[in-house]
């Protein structure tokens, strides 16, 4: 096998933590935050966007880098910073992992219920999303995972980029529009910082594809170089950021300045998603429109259900090495309590979606800080190789990626306790 041959196929190898970190990202801050910012403020917040994607870059990079570099998954990393620092990212994650996976759960569930003819309540939709995810993980594991993620998220792609074409082409009735909202204000912050939270995933998820890399050394047999992880990690952020600006733009070229807001509740969000856009761009597109929205909550969902367990049994068996012989265990445990949390949210929280992801994705957002310099300090410790290291553009990324996530989380404290802005 020649040499160009040789890189081919390590990177078909490699390619998989990436796409599974696309699949995590493109749910609720893409098919939800992206398509109420597009739907509310047009193509005003391109830059936020592209601001969040740019500035969360290096720590996302960094958990792709430290174990293509060490050998060792990041929480291995955060374990060498301190004890501290590793037990912080258990409480923190274990705090997130319950309402986000409940408010996947309530968002999917909605859109399962517009894509099936069938007369379930948001509950027993509940029960069956979490049961089909549980066998697919259960039964085929993290190969199975990386093979349905992978067709997917080709799907989803296809469909929306499909969809986005079909609404460019569309002509808008005739008659005053509504004007955007003023953005710097408390409400407009509170919802800037909101679409931020979770856009493209929550910071602490840069562990997951560590544990995932993990995995696909497993599957494979083959240990990715420096060049082959970085190929998997860029592949799957630029996915994110690409299917972030084409649902803002559908919520731009189709709903904007309607003067229609989004219900509050989980199913009268996907049935107003859907018929929005269907009578927007014509029945036709109906039946593309919701099997798009539910292939992305689908597919963030079930990688939720297998990230946040996983790290959280890599985690326990840091702490705890006799952990290591019951690791199966601790990860079945955690994804038990996440399913059983989540259903006890249903009965409670389904007509409040929207107060429930603003509020779990500002927690995302608030914790975000913590689990940047955290990666920062791991990248730059001795135990990386110098080959290895970032390079000084990359550092300088961080620094000013860690002042930015400060800095809006200052602002958020400040606007929604001291008063309007």
């Amino acid at each position: 096998m020649d040499t160009r041959a040789a890189r081919r196929w390590g990177r078909y190898k490699s390619v998989g933590p990436g796409i599974l970190y696309a699949g995590a990202a493109i749910g609720v801050s893409h098919l939800v935050q992206s398509t109420r910012a597009g739907a509310g403020y047009g193509f005003a917040l391109v830059w936020a966007v592209l601001a969040v994607h740019l500035f969360k870059y290096p720590f996302f990079e960094f958990g792709h880098r430290y174990p293509a570099a060490t050998g060792e998954n990041l929480l291995c990393g955060y374990r060498h910073v301190g004890r501290w620092a590793l037990v912080g990212y258990i409480v923190v994650a274990l705090l997130l992992s319950i309402p986000t996976a409940a408010v996947l759960t309530i968002v999917t569930a909605g859109m399962a219920a517009q894509l099936l003819p069938l007369t379930w309540s948001p509950m027993q939709w509940g029960l069956l999303l979490l049961g089909v995810c549980a066998v697919v993980l259960g039964t085929g594991g993290y190969p199975l995972l990386d093979r349905v993620m992978k067709i997917l998220m080709i799907f989803l792609a296809l469909c929306t980029l499909f969809a986005v074409a079909a609404a460019t082409g569309h002509d808008r009735p005739a008659g005053e529009s509504t004007p955007a909202p003023p953005l710097w204000n408390e409400v407009g912050i509170v919802f800037l910082i909101a679409l931020m939270g979770w856009m493209p995933t929550p910071v602490d998820a840069s562990a997951w594809a560590s544990v995932w890399m993990e995995e696909r050394v497993k599957q494979t047999g083959h240990r990715p170089t420096l060049r082959e992880a970085l190929f998997d990690f860029r592949l799957g952020y630029g996915a994110s950021l690409l299917t972030a600006f084409m649902f803002l733009s559908l919520g731009a070229l189709v709903m904007f300045g309607s003067g229609e807001t989004f219900a509050r509740s989980a199913g009268g969000f996907a049935a107003q998603f859907v018929e929005m856009y269907s009578r927007a761009l014509g029945g036709w597109a109906r039946p593309i429109v919701v099997t798009v929205a539910f292939a992305a909550m689908l597919s963030t969902l079930l990688t939720v259900l297998d990230g946040y367990p996983r790290v959280l049994s890599a985690g326990c068996r840091l702490v705890w090495p006799v952990a290591d012989r019951h690791h199966r265990t601790v990860y079945w445990i955690v994804m038990v309590l996440m399913m059983g949390g989540t259903l006890f949210i249903f009965g409670f929280l389904t007509s409040r979606m929207r107060p429930l992801i603003d509020g779990t994705t500002v927690l995302a957002f608030l914790s975000a800080p913590l689990f940047a310099y955290l990666n920062h300090r791991v990248i730059v410790s001795d135990r990386l190789p110098r080959e290895a290291r970032p390079p000084r553009w990359l550092i300088a990324l961080s620094w000013a990626g860690l002042a930015f996530l400060i800095c809006f989380s200052i602002v958020f404290l400040v606007v929604r306790f001291g008063g309007s802005a």
